[in-house]
């Protein structure tokens, strides 16, 4: 279950699991019901770019939690689209927002950033990892 339908997550999330064989529904902030059909989820990402929209209720009792979101809260704190203190008991896993998909988003940003400018100087991206790992 994929909440959230935007370029950066939410599509290629789908064309991802969609090419590893998962049935998987796509879902936004517009759906109706949104909240039983979240229930459906076994895994259920969130990235839907608002604080704390997924409560513990939303979330099928053993089911993974992947937040994606990332809020700013008026009170300057920061926060995932799940309310994590009501899903942690409910879910049998759940990502924190800080420091959970954060981290792995900006070193996949960094590698690419890297893919792309030995790109842009005619290397070969295998050999340039190659001279890297030596």
């Amino acid at each position: 279950m994929i909440l959230g339908r935007s370029p950066l997550v939410g599509k290629p999330l789908f064309e991802l699991a969609l090419a590893r064989h998962a049935t998987v529904t796509v879902c936004h902030s517009r759906t109706r019901d949104l909240a039983a059909v979240a229930r459906e989820g076994e895994v259920l990402v969130a990235a839907v770019g608002r604080a704390r929209l997924v409560r513990g209720d939303w979330i099928r009792p053993g089911a993974v939690v992947i937040d994606v979101g990332i809020n700013r809260l008026p009170s300057g704190e920061l926060a995932g689209d799940v309310d994590f203190e009501e899903a942690q008991g409910v879910a049998s896993a759940i990502t924190p927002v800080p420091g959970g998909v954060g981290p792995m988003t900006i070193a996949m940003l960094l590698q690419n950033t890297v893919l792309a400018a030995t790109r842009l100087a005619g290397l070969d991206p295998r050999e340039f990892q190659e001279q890297r790992a030596r």
